[in-house]
């Protein structure tokens, strides 16, 4: 197994349908090696499943503070999002590269990373789950823009 720097300890949520399943699969074992606590909300096989299942799981457990983060997976990324940023306190982003994650946490804080397995592949999955945790909420003129979010 290849060994990884550890990094802070966060708890982390993952989920994803049957297209994300083998990338879910790989970043959760990925996690665990950063020492990062993860709960596996499911799908627990290639078995074809509806994503909102899993999804909808997830958010409602970001959103209610039980998880500093989490990922999600599915083939475009897209269904997963959709269901993610239905949770007033989720600010979930679609991220196929790291600069893109990077910003969703600089400038969004995003706290749920909606990953589009069929177009990364798992090395390029990795560096944005790694990007997203170790990227920071930079403030200031970005915190007036994110308190404008919530629809409550």
């Amino acid at each position: 197994m290849q060994k990884y720097t550890k990094m802070k300890t966060y708890k982390i949520a993952l989920g994803s349908d049957h297209a994300g399943y083998s990338t879910k699969e790989n970043i959760k074992s990925y996690l665990e090696c950063l020492g990062c606590n993860v709960w596996d909300f499911g799908t627990h096989s290639m078995e074809s499943v509806d994503y909102p299942d899993f999804a909808h799981p997830l958010a409602k457990s970001v959103d209610e503070g039980d998880y500093d983060f989490g990922f999600l997976f599915c083939g475009s990324g897209n269904g997963v999002n959709i269901v993610a940023n239905k949770y007033q306190g989720v600010r979930s982003a679609l991220c196929w590269n790291e600069e893109i994650a990077r910003l969703a946490r600089l400038h969004n804080n995003a706290n749920v990373c909606a990953v589009p397995s069929r177009f990364v592949d798992l090395h390029e999955a990795k560096q944005i789950v790694k990007t997203f945790l170790e990227s920071k909420f930079e403030g200031g003129r970005h915190s007036l823009r994110v308190s404008k979010i919530s629809v409550k």
